[in-house]
């Protein structure tokens, strides 16, 4: 059982249902990445329709510990990416009847 789904598979299904050439739909795929992640970072969130909301979030620093050796380690402050779904996501998800 297959559980990635990588940028590769998506260029493959996008030649093949919408007869794109290949160089075409990876062009089409790393555009639409790339401005969703310069959106995400000018905006600090990005909603898409009937699939979810990425926001960022500031994380503030604080003390972790390394499990294996128990030394005490600051952990750096830093943004972080957040993924909310949408109610049409969780309902498709969680339909029984597929």
């Amino acid at each position: 059982m297959r559980i990635n789904l990588t940028k590769k598979d998506l260029i493959n299904q996008i030649y093949m249902q919408l007869g794109f050439s290949k160089l075409i739909s990876e062009n089409l795929i790393n555009d639409f990445l790339s401005l969703i992640i310069l959106n995400l970072k000018k905006e600090k969130k990005i909603k898409l329709s009937g699939f979810g909301t990425f926001s960022i979030r500031k994380k503030n620093s604080r003390v972790g510990r390394n499990p294996k050796t128990k030394e005490l380690k600051i952990i750096s402050s830093r943004e972080v990416v957040l993924f909310k779904p949408s109610k049409e996501l969780k309902e498709f998800i969680n339909n029984k009847n597929d």
